[in-house]
């Protein structure tokens, strides 16, 4: 089967050809650690984790790269109070490295719980500082950068009079980002205004410092991972990803950083993850409309009926395909929640399945197993997959019911079809089953709450508690020795 992918920057799928035969490497921009990690961040960082385990179910040995920022973050290249860390340390009344090391722990915690496959590398930006330092230094003699009171910018307009093609990623204009901005020229530390930072000096405030040729400073934001992605993977790797929002400038950056220094592209397919929505709104602080991972899974939040198991939660997310816009709300858990308790399920009733290898069955395991990977090969396409998974379901009930049949090599085959593609590729986890203990046990304490109100002849209180109960699908039912409930 051949693997399409959708190339951001041909803006097609094309057909995947590694630079080496059977191997991969894959580098995806993290999380900055200055604060608590956020769904939004999570969906893609899932999305990501869906491709590897995609890439290496499909036979490929992957080196997965995925850095840590933990210094240069600048929103503005031409204020360094603008520095991320800086803001939060303040904030927190912390030290920088401190800082890190809290939003490090919770980002780690936070992807572990939706069962997140770590990287084989995760690099730092601090980590790298001399190697920072050695590209700055080959762009300034390359011609491609220069020095500024402290700082070193890279010459946006220089590289584009050689012929190179700043916005050839974002399908931006950048003669015409010029033209509108040339008023501006000559003012600050910069030649142009499109030129962005490759170091920075530190103002005598700035915390985070190191020593280079042109005094002390810190890193510009884009240059860490050309100095990562390189270092690890090489001059010219195989994929790129990051969430839809580094596009530009960060990732346009990266390309003109590479193209600068080796002459080369530097990577050979870019992949971005769409945004995640809530309730059909940008997820945003400033409005409110905000929820932070765990709150989903807690239930403690004003979105949300419910807590939601992270595999539930997972689900919902790969029902959408990584390049599509996904929203949240709570009808959409709740159906993800029935989908998913319904593919356990089936997977649960195969085990109970008796084959019958003499008769002839209707249904194809081969050509739904095809449809299902043509899906996983048509740009990691997983609501198509999913969809398809569903047909398997439809018919392994069936086949629980006495209505179909299938012969002993192909229920082997479904068997391990389907567990490789549920929990090895989609990467679910069956929720643990002492949870029933802890439903029994409130259950019970329900129950004799309910009889005591039915001795106190409070009828309307004893009603109350039986048809709350039947409104969520536990039907309480009185007999000689005594009341027991069922789940519908």
């Amino acid at each position: 089967m051949q693997l399409k992918i959708y190339n951001s920057l041909a803006g097609e799928k094309e057909i995947f050809k590694p630079i080496l035969e059977g191997n991969v490497g894959m580098y995806v921009c993290g999380p900055t650690v200055y604060s608590n990690v956020h769904l939004g961040n999570v969906r893609t960082f899932l999305s990501f984790d869906f491709i590897y385990r995609s890439l290496m179910h499909l036979g490929y040995k992957v080196r997965y790269v995925r850095n840590i920022t933990d210094a240069g973050h600048l929103t503005d290249d031409g204020d360094v109070n603008n520095d991320r860390f800086v803001k939060q340390t303040r904030l927190e009344k912390l030290e920088p490295m401190e800082i890190v090391q809290k939003y490090t722990v919770d980002f780690h915690k936070v992807l572990e719980m939706f069962n997140l496959l770590p990287p084989n590398i995760e690099p730092t930006a601090t980590g790298h500082i001399v190697e920072q330092i050695e590209l700055t230094q080959k762009l300034i003699e390359r011609g491609f950068a220069y020095e500024s009171n402290g700082s070193v910018y890279f010459d946006v307009l220089e590289y584009n009079r050689r012929g190179l093609n700043y916005g050839e990623l974002s399908k931006r204009n950048i003669e015409e980002l010029f033209a509108n901005t040339r008023d501006l020229d000559g003012q600050g530390e910069k030649k142009n205004p499109q030129d962005f930072a490759l170091w920075k000096k530190a103002s005598p405030a700035h915390i985070m410092r190191w020593n280079s040729p042109w005094g002390e400073g810190f890193p510009g934001w884009h240059l860490e991972c050309t100095a990562m992605s390189t270092k690890y993977l090489g001059e010219t790797f195989d994929i790129h990803g990051g969430g839809m929002d580094l596009k530009f400038p960060h990732h346009e950056c990266e390309i003109a950083q590479g193209k600068a220094c080796n002459d080369a592209a530097p990577v050979n397919y870019w992949m971005h993850a769409n945004m995640l929505t809530m309730n059909s709104q940008r997820m945003s602080k400033s409005t409110g409309n905000y929820i932070l991972p765990m709150q989903l899974v807690t239930g403690e939040n004003d979105f949300f009926e419910k807590p939601f198991h992270p595999s539930i939660v997972r689900f919902c997310f790969l029902q959408a395909h990584y390049r599509s816009v996904l929203d949240i709300s709570n009808d959409a858990m709740l159906a993800s929640e029935k989908g998913f308790i319904r593919l356990m399920e089936a997977i649960k009733a195969l085990n109970n399945i008796v084959p019958n290898d003499e008769k002839q069955s209707a249904f194809s395991l081969e050509d739904w197993k095809n449809k299902a990977y043509d899906a996983l090969t048509d740009d990691f396409n997983s609501p198509v997959m999913i969809a398809h998974l569903f047909e398997a379901v439809k018919y392994i009930f069936a086949l629980n019911d006495g209505k179909e049949t299938i012969s002993t090599k192909d229920l082997e085959e479904l068997k391990s079809t389907l567990n490789a593609l549920v929990f090895d590729v989609l990467g679910l986890q069956t929720i643990e089953e002492n949870n029933n203990e802890k439903l029994d046990q409130t259950l019970k304490v329900l129950i004799e709450l309910r009889n005591q109100a039915r001795k106190s002849k409070n009828f309307e209180l004893s009603d109350q508690i039986r048809d709350k109960l039947l409104a969520e699908g536990i039907e309480l039912k009185d007999g000689r020795d005594g009341t027991t409930y069922v789940l519908n």
